[in-house]
């Protein structure tokens, strides 16, 4: 049972925080810093620093101080007062709520053009090959044509809208992925919509992934070197991407020709993720834990042996409980087999035409039901772990001193809840680099 009221006489119940004493600075003192929010008495701080026995680092009746856009201090309304000047302090009330990081949606597609609602409905009862007879198109190809055939404005309105509705599910910072051009200018101008979308609440993140399938009008070799001499310069002269991606699997691009590209993004500056195992095992995971990738996603093939290297190459498995449940996929990834050979995992939604979901909370109720996660296995994998998959852990992912203050406030009465209510948004408010949102549960 969580505690709903805690007793203090270090905060008030709302609006100002009482003016601390001043730091006498001439006997050797320094200044306490300054915070400018306050999250008080909270039921429950799940701070996913993990403790012994408990990855939430939960702490009740807690309080969190923001200076700017960074935390400042994490404790009991006394610990906080003692260690920031809170005179001046604006003040939530967090009594009965439970605060959490931010999630961290470390894989998606967020920036595509139309709909493939029809495949998608189609598929319930038939297989592709009936879907395609039908005249309906299927796939990455029907997606990249009707990527290009939208403007970067309109492509930049619907991902926003996406952005709006993950925002507004607790998800602070998203990756997002191109791939859906196929071309060089079609990819640059799916990049070029990631920047845009910087106007946003939430983070993103850009990673190239012009190497997601093959357009049919350019043999596949040819199409490689594309990639590797004229996508890969450009995306980095433009400085357009963090990451770039490749899609390893069969039928897609094989063992040699990942290695290739992704050697040739790390050449340029851009640090190396991986799609892999999805629906064969042809070698890639092997691959790429020799490389080093910063996370190898999907994962559904992955013998133990790989998953044994990727873990001791320290690289993150990101696995994504709702591409698998919204496929039907014969070959559920294996989440414990991969914790119990040592890997961090990461859980993200792998938002895209064939997996449209925006929500994590829905990704945790899946990973927690079908995959065997614990809803703290599942917390952490949404936070820390994801936050690790983009290489932002020093800065993401947790409430600690020195991270962004990203936040959310959830109306629940206990931390369980929130994986047992499902379809639910629990979220009420959320803060964003330090700046408040809030939202009506009514």
């Amino acid at each position: 049972m969580l505690q709903n009221r805690v007793e203090s006489d270090a905060l008030p119940a709302r609006g100002r925080l009482p003016k601390s004493s001043s730091t006498d600075v001439a006997e050797g003192t320094p200044n306490k810093p300054c915070a400018d929010l306050v999250i008080a008495r909270a039921a429950v701080v799940l701070t996913c620093v993990p403790s012994a026995g408990d990855l939430t680092g939960r702490r009740e009746g807690a309080s969190v101080a923001i200076s700017g856009e960074r935390i400042v201090a994490v404790g009991s309304p006394a610990e906080v007062a003692a260690q920031v000047d809170t005179t001046s302090a604006q003040v939530i009330d967090a009594s009965g709520k439970i605060v959490a990081p931010g999630f961290v949606d470390c894989h998606t597609h967020l920036v595509f053009g139309g709909s493939r609602a029809q495949e998608y409905a189609a598929r319930m009862t038939m297989d592709v090959a009936e879907v395609k007879a039908l005249g309906i198109p299927t796939g990455i190809i029907a997606t990249m044509e009707m990527t290009r055939a939208e403007s970067a404005e309109k492509l930049t309105a619907s991902a926003a809208q996406r952005l709006r509705r993950m925002f507004r599910s607790g998800t602070t910072t998203v990756e997002s992925k191109s791939g859906y051009g196929l071309s060089l200018e079609e990819e640059i101008k799916q990049l070029r919509v990631n920047q845009r979308l910087r106007f946003t609440p939430p983070d993103v993140v850009s990673t190239f992934l012009g190497a997601h399938d093959f357009p049919r009008d350019v043999e596949r070799q040819r199409y490689v070197d594309i990639v590797i001499n004229e996508m890969i310069p450009r995306v980095a002269e433009e400085g357009l991407a963090e990451f770039c991606d490749v899609y390893c699997d069969e039928g897609y691009y094989t063992v040699e020709q990942s290695r290739r590209i992704l050697e040739a993004g790390l050449h340029a500056g851009l640090k190396p993720k991986i799609h892999v195992d999805a629906y064969s095992d042809i070698g890639g995971a092997a691959m790429a834990a020799e490389l080093g990738v910063v996370s190898a996603d999907h994962l559904n093939y992955t013998t133990r042996a790989a998953m044994r290297k990727l873990a001791e190459a320290g690289t993150i498995g990101v696995v994504m409980p709702a591409l698998d449940f919204a496929v039907g996929h014969p070959r559920p990834f294996d989440a414990r087999a991969m914790m119990d050979e040592g890997m961090t995992l990461a859980l993200a939604t792998d938002l895209c035409p064939g997996c449209w979901a925006e929500s994590m909370q829905l990704v945790m109720q899946l990973a927690c039901r079908l995959y065997h996660f614990t809803p703290a296995e599942a917390l952490y994998a949404s936070t820390v772990g994801a936050s690790r998959a983009l290489g932002l852990e020093a800065s993401q992912g947790s409430l600690e001193p020195g991270k962004l203050a990203d936040l959310q406030l959830w109306d629940l009465p206990t931390f369980e809840d929130v994986i047992y209510r499902l379809g639910n948004n629990a979220v009420e408010t959320v803060i964003k680099r330090g700046k408040v949102h809030s939202f009506s549960t009514e």
